[in-house]
Order: structure tokens, then C-alpha cells, then sequence
């Protein structure tokens, strides 16, 4: 463990990952500095949490780098940011918050990783392990950081984490008892540059493993199959085959050894994917403790986790569908496998150098047509051709309203965007809302 007493920490990063970093340094009697892009002003209640927490700050320059011991790292900061690879030849440590949050967290952790389905398998694993009364936390990349989960964590307590490649990249010692990958798809190439490095930042979580240690992991997935070369004991999953041993589909169940576990008509959720996701969820709760009938319950009790294909409501004959965490090409693959067609779907935000070529085929047998928003309409609209039609619409609820005005009975209108975000919203949070609040306006059309 590092020794942070007397220690000049500087956290780069004021999200809610940096400011949970700093609350848990707090009384560890070290020296406290933050830096961000943003001026601390345009931040809500930043100078008063800086200020109780006796941290200093600096705007972000090379200058706010110097002099410091220790550097850790918000996920949302690349980490070959030009001034952390100065402080890495000069010797300073540079950690991410989970690394930090590591060396306090009391109980096993279950760490849940993978390019899509991550969330829903964090939560569902939270659920199951609630419902068995198995004592469990669920944080990560899920709502609340690492650190923040120190203080309610206790040696008797499983820490279900969600992990993100880009919270794994910066982890040294950081352990999980379970560590579990779901796929691993084209993600992130904005910030990771190449499929290679990207794998390899999820590959860590299996890196730092143990003998006796579990990893969970699809065996459908090449890349996922390449983790299993590693410390752990393997379990593995496929929704598309019988294995030797694991989980698997087979005639409509979802069996653990053969063994029917549950129907995969009583699984409360959309999509073959989910069903990846249960096995993987049900394979961590058997480890942890659960046995197979409390599984069963607690699936077909789950209510599913917000903007992932999450029904919205249905006017005049159409559904509506929030899938706003659909940030890459391959999540919205697997939402548009959910459907069986007349779909008006709506694609574009900010791209992560994707090739939405990949969509051709799927929108050309499914889609009326696609209805394209933000920065990236015209590469997508170029990656499309002529396999559907393409209306752009700029603005989400332009879009919303588009779909509305051209949609017949029986068809599905489906935000599932394959691109992050931050070019129109906050997060993938905000743009659901957005969608759901601009599908609430509307009017039930009139028969005149």
C-alpha cells in the first residue's frame, strides 16, 4: 500500500469519482490538491466541497503537476495525458480511484466488465444477491464510486462493482474475487486508439486475479475466451451452444450444468444479449453463495435498469423504446436483434471512431428508416448508404417527432444511438430523459 501520510496527493478530475477520492483522503493526513479543466466556478458547490475538505485548486496546466507524490486519476481522464506521463518519468505514482479506493475496501469484490450489458449485470447481481440474503454493495461505474463505498463496506460484504476499461487501465493491486467480462466489442477507440489497447485495459481485472480467485467469462466472445488463459478458476457462458461445463441456452432455458435454472420466457427482460447477461449474473451469485432457487426468483423479479431498452409507453399502436445507453455500434446491434421489425430507429451523437457499417444489414431488414441526430450524422449516414432510408433531424426531439408523424400501428420507434453522448447532453442519462420526456408530449393522433 502506498504511504500517503505527509503525502502531496494532487487529484486530477473533479467528477464525482475525484470528489470521492478526496472525501476518502480526508483525515488520512495528507496534503489535498485537485485540478480540472473547467474553472471550480462553473462547477455547482465546488468551492464549498473543496473548501471543507481543506483541498486546494488549481486550473488544469502542466504547472498543477508539479511537486506532487501521488496522482490519482478520475476515469474520465485519459491516462496518457501528456503531464501524467511527465509524472510517471519523474517517479510519481499515478493511480486511478479504484486502484484507491482498493486499499481501504473492506469484503470481496465482484467486478463486472465488458463493452455492453455491464450495468444490467452489475444490477441484476446486486438483486439476486439482495433477494438470496447475501450481504453486497453495488457501486463502480454504477452510480456510486469506489470510494465512496468504503465506509459502508465490511469484511462480510460482497463489493459488486461495475468496470469500465477506463477505470481498469490505471489499477496495480486492485483485486476482484470474481471478475467477470461480458464481450468485448470496438469501444472507445477515441480514447484507447486501437482495439489492442482497449482489450488489454479490460484485460487487467483478469491480470490481477489469484489462484482461487473466479473468472466469469463468455465463451462465445474471442477476446473474452483470451482471459481465460489466466490465474482464475473459469466459468464460462454462451447464449449460443452447449459448453462442457457453465451456463448455457438450450431449447429455450437457461441451463448452470445442464440443469434447468430458468425458462427464458419468464426472464423479465428484451434480448438474446440479456439473457448473456442473466447466465453471467447467475454464475457470480452461485459463486457468492446463492442457490439456484432464490437465482430463479430474483430474475424473474428484476425490473430492469433505466435507458436499457427500457419500455416507454405505447401510443396509438407504437411502442417506445429507450435505449440511450446504447453508446456503441455493437449495443445497438444487440438492441435491434430484440425486434422483429418496423423499427424507426434513431442513431448519432458524438462518435468514438465506430464503423457503422456493421448496421447496414440489420436496419435494411428491420428499420422504416433511421433518423439521424448529432455530431456524427454524416459519417453515419456515409457508413449507411443505401440500405435504409435516412432522415436527418439534427435534434432528438425533432426526431422523436419525425418518427411519431411517419409511424404506422405495430411499428417500434427505438432510441439506440451507437454514439456517446456529449455533443448534445450531459451523459447517456440525460439524453434518455430527453427521449422519454419528448415521447411523453406527444399526442394521440386524431382520426379526422
Amino acid at each position: 500500500m502506498l504511504n500517503i501520510t505527509g503525502a502531496r496527493v494532487l487529484v486530477v478530475g473533479l467528477g464525482l469519482s475525484g470528489f470521492a477520492a478526496l472525501e476518502l483522503l480526508r483525515g488520512k493526513c495528507a496534503s489535498l490538491h485537485a485540478t480540472d479543466v473547467n474553472p471550480l466556478e462553473t462547477m455547482a458547490g465546488a468551492v464549498e466541497r473543496l473548501a471543507s475538505l481543506g483541498a486546494s485548486f488549481t486550473l488544469q496546466d502542466p504547472s498543477a503537476f508539479e511537486g506532487a507524490d501521488l496522482i490519482i486519476v478520475s476515469p474520465g481522464v485519459p491516462a496518457d495525458l501528456k503531464e501524467l506521463e511527465a509524472a510517471r518519468e519523474r517517479g510519481v505514482p499515478v493511480i486511478g480511484e479504484l486502484e484507491l479506493a482498493s486499499y481501504f475496501l473492506r469484503g470481496p469484490v465482484i467486478g463486472i466488465t465488458g463493452s455492453n450489458g455491464k450495468t444490467t449485470t452489475t444490477a441484476l447481481a446486486g438483486h439476486i444477491l439482495h433477494a438470496s440474503g447475501i450481504p453486497a454493495q453495488v457501486g463502480g461505474n454504477i452510480g456510486t464510486p469506489p470510494a465512496a463505498m468504503v465506509d459502508a463496506s465490511r469484511p462480510w460484504q460482497w463489493n459488486v462493482l461495475e468496470l469500465s476499461s477506463f477505470q481498469l487501465e490505471t489499477i496495480v493491486r486492485f483485486r476482484a474475487k470474481v471478475a467477470v467480462a461480458l464481450n468485448v466489442t470496438p469501444d472507445h477507440l477515441d480514447r484507447h486508439h486501437t482495439m489492442e489497447a482497449y482489450a488489454a485495459a479490460k484485460r487487467r481485472l483478469f491480470e490481477t486475479q489469484r489462484y482461487g480467485d473466479f473468472a466469469v467469462l463468455n465463451a462465445d466472445d474471442a477476446v473474452c475466451v483470451s482471459y481465460g488463459a489466466l490465474r482464475a478458476r473459469t466459468v464460462w457462458f454462451s447464449g449460443a451452444r452447449k459448453l462442457e461445463s457453465g451456463l448455457w441456452l438450450e431449447d429455450g432455458r437457461v441451463a448452470i450444468e445442464g440443469e434447468t435454472l430458468i425458462e427464458a420466457s419468464e426472464v423479465p427482460l428484451r434480448g438474446r444479449h440479456n439473457l448473456e447477461n442473466v447466465m453471467a449474473a447467475a454464475a457470480v451469485a452461485q459463486i457468492a453463495g446463492a442457490t439456484a432457487t432464490s437465482i430463479r426468483e430474483a430474475i424473474r423479479t428484476f425490473p430492469g435498469v433505466e435507458h436499457r431498452l427500457e419500455f416507454v409507453r405505447n401510443l396509438d399502436g407504437v411502442d417506445f423504446y429507450n435505449d440511450s445507453k446504447a453508446t456503441n455500434v455493437d449495443a445497438t446491434l444487440k438492441a435491434l436483434d430484440a425486434f422483429d421489425g418496423g423499427l424507426w430507429v434513431i442513431l448519432g451523437g458524438k462518435d468514438k471512431g465506430s464503423d457503422y457499417g456493421a448496421l447496414r444489414a440489420p436496419l435494411k431488414a428491420k428499420a422504416r428508416a433511421a433518423l439521424l441526430i448529432g455530431a456524427s450524422s454524416s459519417k453515419i449516414d456515409a457508413h449507411l448508404g443505401d440500405a435504409v432510408e435516412k432522415i436527418h433531424c439534427g435534434a432528438l426531439e425533432r426526431a422523436v417527432q419525425e418518427a411519431w408523424g411517419r409511424a404506422a400501428a405495430g411499428d417500434t420507434v427505438l432510441l439506440a444511438p451507437a454514439c456517446a453522448s456529449f455533443d448534445q447532453f450531459q451523459n447517456y442519462e440525460h439524453r434518455g430523459r430527453a427521449f422519454k420526456e419528448a415521447v411523453r408530449k406527444l399526442e394521440v393522433r386524431s382520426c379526422a
